[in-house]
């Protein structure tokens, strides 16, 4: 029989084991995610701080190919080329020289900000009525294959942005670009996923892709898309970056590059020609903006998206949103109502402001915020807003920015709209061509009607913060319709509630589908709402029982920011844990 010291051991034993065992079981249960001892413990980082440079972009290679341009003496505008031209590499899936681009830049030395679009237009050799006539009784064009396919925006506007803000040759600025195509560069995680699904998906289309053998060899290793980690070589994209960097942009809108186009279009269906490549060019816009609360938040107009943001914005001022406390169930819901009022004026009014007229001033008034935000019960989600306007798909984009010594930011935006696009590959080329052809609506008298020659309603946005006439913030936030809403929120998180530009990007966001878009669907019933897992069980009972849908997943974009201190001079960078990116500076 046991003594009672052996009993006495015998139980500490027991007892000591199971406390092992039951703090090894909450480990387990946990997310496994640890504790800051500075700052609020959901940021997954701090702010990067460089006082003479900083790059921030969705892959860490890019960043550095960046940094090095600014070692280098190249200007911001250089580095965010380079590191663009880099991404087309490592993240073929999101961006490339098949798909269009957007940028604002402020000149350090002009103390302006400058805006480019660089987007395509529809091929002249499709008329509306030769796209009817193939389309039949289809409402919309094909999410991939050949009437997909507008003119890639993408070479020129680096060609337009190198000539006025530009310091360093196009050669150099390639040559990063071209060496990862030809040696390979490893894959990473949430890039290497995102290949996979994207792959499914133009798998499951192939009758809508006549042509998809390019897209093997140039995109899969061994007839699969790469693992993370695998080393992923494109030798064709090398050669043509090679031809691009000693041709310039004629070499891609004229030259040999534009021939292979031609052939491959008229092969696979495609109704592009050399004829529309050689008459593309950029546009040099004036950035239009609104205050909010004391800062310029600096937009593009359509055909983006971006002024939807400015009307968000215009919307919001009125609420204390700060004492509603962040992601409330107050606040979440005003900030969706608001989106949903902003959304109907997209799909009614942004489009080609070449072929329509676009009532600029009147969207961003403070009058039209007024008569707008009376719209919106405080106790109940809206199911229709009433619109004389026609859901848009997701976008798969790359977002950079870079700040250099001189104080010049560039903001840049680049996409395939869809991940790699529309799935065809020109013959030798190493790229996809984008599906930004899919935004026209084909509904008669809608101001974002398909026309040749004309601009799509465009998903990507740049976006730009002054405070007192001097920069403040260049963000992004990656993900089609998610843009606006990205931008809005991590204007509140920064302006409403004091976060830092790292925590900013990684707060727990919401994300609304399914208002009326510019292709020509409308909101009937509410749309849906998706909240991020670091939202209270509370906020959501209650965001259900005021009529909001929720569901449980959904695409919450990825976010790049520098922000100025002009104080200190010295710059933050940030990008956030949804992506693979980083943040680096000098």
């Amino acid at each position: 029989m046991s003594t009672k010291s052996e009993q006495g051991a015998f139980f500490f034993r027991t007892g000591f084991y199971l406390v092992i065992l039951l703090s090894a079981t909450r480990l387990l249960a946990q997310t496994g995610k640890g504790d800051r001892i500075s700052g609020p413990n959901f940021a997954t980082r701090s702010p990067v701080v460089a006082s003479h440079g900083m790059v921030a972009t969705a892959h860490p290679l890019a960043s550095q190919v960046g940094l090095d341009i600014l070692k280098q003496g190249g200007s911001a505008v250089d580095a965010a080329i380079a590191a663009n031209a880099a991404l087309g590499v490592l993240e073929p899936n999101n961006c490339g020289i098949g798909g269009d681009l957007f940028a604002l830049v402020w000149s350090a030395k002009d103390q302006k900000l400058y805006g480019l679009n660089a987007s395509g237009r529809s091929p002249k050799g499709l008329t509306t009525e030769k796209l009817k006539a193939v389309l039949g009784d289809s409402k919309a064009i094909p999410l991939y294959g050949p009437l997909s396919v507008s003119v890639p925006g993408t070479v020129d506007g680096w060609f337009e942005l190198h000539q006025r803000f530009g310091k360093l040759a196009m050669k150099k600025l390639l040559a990063p670009g071209i060496h990862y195509a030809r040696e390979g560069a490893p894959v990473p995680q949430v890039i290497a996923y995102s290949w996979r699904e994207a792959v499914r998906r133009l798998e499951a289309s192939q009758s809508t892709i006549q042509e998809f053998d390019n897209f093997r060899r140039t995109f899969l290793i061994n007839q699969q898309p790469p693992k993370e980690g695998q080393l992923f070589k494109n030798p064709d994209l090398a050669a043509t970056y090679e031809k691009i960097a000693s041709g310039g942009r004629d070499a891609f809108y004229r030259g040999d590059l534009a021939g292979v186009i031609d052939r491959y279009a008229l092969r696979v269906g495609m109704y592009l020609r050399k004829e529309d490549l050689a008459e593309h060019r950029s546009t040099w816009v004036d950035p239009v903006s609104v205050n909010y609360r004391g800062f310029d938040v600096y937009e593009l107009p359509p055909n983006g998206q971006g002024i939807a943001v400015l009307q968000m914005l215009n919307i919001l001022e009125a609420y204390d949103l700060k004492r509603m406390g962040h992601n409330s169930a107050d606040y979440l819901h005003v900030l969706t109502e608001a989106k949903k009022l902003a959304f109907e004026d997209r799909a009614r009014f942004y489009a080609d402001p070449a072929f329509s007229k676009i009532p600029l001033s009147w969207l961003l008034s403070e009058d039209y915020a007024t008569q707008r935000r009376k719209l919106i019960d405080p106790r109940q989600a809206a199911k229709r807003i009433d619109s004389s306007a026609p859901p848009l798909r997701e976008g798969d984009t790359t977002y950079l920015t870079v700040a250099d010594d001189e104080g010049n930011i560039v903001s840049l935006i680049q996409s395939n709209m869809l991940e790699f696009g529309s799935g065809l590959v020109p013959d030798g080329l190493g790229f996809a061509f984008h599906n930004r052809g899919t935004s026209f609506n084909l509904q008669p008298g809608h101001a974002n009607e398909y026309k040749p020659g004309k601009r799509p309603f465009n998903t990507i946005i740049p976006a730009f913060v002054l405070k007192e006439g001097k920069p403040f913030l260049s963000f992004g936030v990656m993900g089609g319709a998610m843009q606006p809403q990205g931008h809005v929120q991590i204007l509140c998180n920064i302006i409403d509630f004091g976060m830092n530009v790292q925590e900013a990007g990684d707060a727990a966001r919401f994300s609304h589908s399914g208002s009326s878009e510019p292709i020509g669907t409308m909101m009937l019933d509410g749309g849906h709402l998706a909240l991020e897992s670091g939202i209270p069980n509370a906020v959501r009972y209650e965001l259900e029982r005021r009529g909001h849908h929720l569901i449980s997943k959904d695409f919450f974009g990825g976010y790049q920011a520098i922000l100025s201190d002009t104080t200190n001079k010295v710059y933050h960078g940030a990008s956030e844990m949804r992506k693979d990116g980083q943040a680096v500076g000098y």
